[in-house]
Formats: structure tokens, C-alpha cells, sequence
């Protein structure tokens, strides 16, 4: 029994999701331009330093569109899906999701994006497992601008795998092979934790760091932009 975890922006996806979707909410009006778009890029330049508040984030992510009408919400998001996400997302990537599940793997998708912007991603590529970060919701459904529970960020990913093992009454060390895809040094903790590491689609730091430990460095990126 051996089971697969996927990292989502800038592993399986050419794009980041999350940063995507703010520029989405730009050119949908739903935001300030100028001053939205200086945060949102001053976010990711946290996110990209592994010094990201996450909580911060959410609030200022969402704040845009949680007090819009869910036929409005449900539109914008299948337009970034089509338009953003599916042009993003090369055959290499779903081949090798396809690869895990034709062996027979358990496989998730695990990534600090919200779970508003990822569902519908996951089930692109046809993965009924997300792990994401879960936007809390008041009464009538609606994001309140705060996190449901552990973010599934940096170690917060290892404790939200083993939340979900623990579930099914497994444990990570339940499985024979346990591989995790990833391009950051932001899931170090969980790429620590499986038997087989596999930076994909690494950045600089992540590259360097799998090649003194030996990791598997698998790079499809580049192919698909050539």
C-alpha cells in the first residue's frame, strides 16, 4: 500500500493559484487595482521568503469577494478555472497523477491555497482528495476572512496528513512507499516525512537542498514551455 501527495502551485500547476486568482478579482473589478495588487505581490514575495502569515493573508485574499452573491462567486471561479488554471496545467502533470493511480496509490492533493479556489482544481485532474486551507464560513456559507481549523501550510501540512490518515486509521508509517511532490522550501516538514521526496519543479533553494540529500529533482516545466 503506498500513497502520493501533490503539492499544487508550481508543481502540478505553471502558475500559482492563489496569486492568480487575486489578479482574477483585479480584472473582474471586484478590487482596487493599484493598492490590491501591491499587497497581493508583497504577500508573495512573504510566501516565496517562507515568512508568510497566513492568517493575514486570508483576510486580505478574501475580503474582496466574501460578501458577493454565490452566483457571482461560482461564475468568476469557473472563468479562472478555464481561462487561468486549464492552460496552466501541462499533460505532464496529469500523467503523472495518472501514473499514482493506475498503480493503485492513495493520492491527495495538499496545498496552502484556500479551498474556495482549489476544489474545483483537484477535480481537474480528478483527485477527490484536498487538503487545503479551509476558509471558515458563518451561518449562510459565506468566508468570514479567518482559517477553519490547521492551515495546511509548512508543518501545518504534516499535521493535516496525519489528521486525515488518522481518519482512515493509517499513519504515514502504514505505508510501504510514501512519495510527496514539491517545488518549495515551504513543505520541507513534509517532505522530510515520506519515504520518497521528490522536488518538482524545485526553485533554486529546494534544488540544492534535494541534491545534497539525495533527493529525486524532476523538472517538467521546462519541457512544456519549450
Amino acid at each position: 500500500m503506498n500513497l502520493a501527495l501533490f503539492d499544487l502551485d508550481g508543481t502540478l500547476l505553471q502558475t500559482d493559484s492563489d496569486h492568480a486568482f487575486n489578479e482574477h478579482v483585479l480584472r473582474l473589478g471586484w478590487a482596487d487595482g493599484a493598492a490590491f495588487r501591491r499587497e497581493n505581490d508583497r504577500f508573495y514575495a512573504q510566501y516565496q521568503a517562507g515568512v508568510l502569515d497566513i492568517h493575514a493573508y486570508i483576510d486580505f485574499a478574501t475580503r474582496p469577494w466574501r460578501d458577493r452573491r454565490a452566483d457571482e462567486l461560482a461564475a468568476g471561479l469557473r472563468h479562472f478555472v478555464e481561462q487561468i488554471v486549464r492552460p496552466a496545467l501541462p499533460v505532464a502533470s496529469a500523467d503523472l497523477v495518472q501514473r499514482h493511480r493506475d498503480a493503485g496509490d492513495h493520492l491527495a492533493i495538499i496545498t496552502a491555497t484556500n479551498d474556495f479556489i482549489t476544489r474545483p482544481i483537484a477535480d481537474l485532474l480528478g483527485v477527490p482528495t484536498l487538503i487545503a486551507t479551509e476558509l471558515e464560513r458563518d451561518a449562510l456559507g459565506r468566508a468570514t476572512g479567518a482559517i477553519r481549523g490547521t492551515p495546511s501550510f509548512r508543518e501545518g501540512k504534516v499535521t493535516r496528513v496525519q489528521a486525515w490518515l488518522a481518519d482512515a486509521g493509517l499513519s504515514l508509517g502504514d505505508f510501504e512507499r510514501s512519495w510527496f511532490y514539491s517545488d518549495s522550501t515551504n513543505d520541507l516538514p513534509l517532505l522530510e516525512a515520506v519515504t520518497h521526496p521528490v522536488a518538482t519543479n524545485p526553485g533554486t533553494a529546494l534544488e540544492q537542498i534535494a541534491r545534497e540529500r539525495g533527493w529525486q529533482v524532476l523538472k517538467f516545466f521546462e519541457a512544456a514551455a519549450a
